[in-house]
């Protein structure tokens, strides 16, 4: 982890940083007072703030509350020479407590745990951004000539694939994204169905389904002159849905 050690004597820093060292942590910084805990905090963001309390300029405990309110917030750890000031670190919502002179194994045992905490924490980040990942889509983005356009995806008629482009056919026009079809119906399975190999056309823009001769059949959209062919592969599964709709 980064840490950052925060003491006004220069031995102690000194001998904090040989046992963080030890440990196989990063130092990235030391101050000597709390005021300067800020400012290098919003400057290099480390994991952790080793913390002495009594210091000059700003003392530990102010320094900790601020600390409290900062996103993201670091772990702090008050590293004393003094005991009594254990209730207000508790209410100051600090990660440890340690007294000097600080044993290693002490400082190991805080530290490890911060470790597995960090862990959790990454762990519980990625399981959220497969969620947002899976969280479908308002709007579908393309590039134009006349720049980035936004396609609220209600307003789609239908996508068509031709070769390695897919047409999005909506009110306003048409555009071409480079997408696959497949992407496109898993993501929005629950609105648009898959009528050809090419094409996947909104449910709530079918007006009819008509046969054209020897078999064939093709889909009426309501607001727009195209129609578009339905394969025999497709067809049954969209007059399943049709009927349930």
């Amino acid at each position: 982890m980064n840490i950052l050690i925060c003491d006004d004597e220069p031995l102690a820093v000194a001998r904090l940083s040989r046992l963080v060292t030890l440990l196989g942590h990063q130092i990235i910084a030391t101050a000597n007072h709390g005021k300067q805990v800020l400012e290098l905090v919003k400057k290099f963001k480390p994991d952790v703030v080793l913390l002495d309390i009594q210091m000059p300029e700003m003392n530990g405990l102010t320094c900790a509350k601020i600390l409290s309110n900062m996103n993201p917030m670091p772990a702090v750890v008050f590293c004393t020479a003094f005991h009594d000031h254990a209730l207000e670190a508790i209410q100051s919502k600090v990660n440890g407590y340690l007294l000097k002179p600080i044993e290693i194994q002490e400082l190991k045992s805080v530290l490890d745990h911060l470790t597995n905490l960090n862990q959790a924490q990454m762990t519980n980040l990625e399981k959220e951004q497969k969620m947002d990942s899976k969280i479908k889509r308002q709007q579908i983005v393309a590039k134009t000539y006349r720049g980035v356009e936004l396609i609220p995806v209600e307003d789609i008629y239908y996508f068509l694939a031709d070769q390695k482009y897919v047409t999005v056919r909506h009110k306003n026009g048409s555009v071409l994204i480079d997408e696959t079809l497949k992407e496109l119906e898993l993501e929005f399975a629950d609105q648009f169905i898959r009528i050809h190999r090419n094409a996947l056309v909104s449910l709530d823009y079918i007006d009819g389904l008509e046969m054209v001769g020897s078999g064939q059949y093709q889909i009426r959209c309501r607001e727009i002159p195209e129609k578009l062919s339905v394969s025999r592969r497709h067809l049954s599964a969209l007059r399943e849905k049709l009927q349930s709709l």
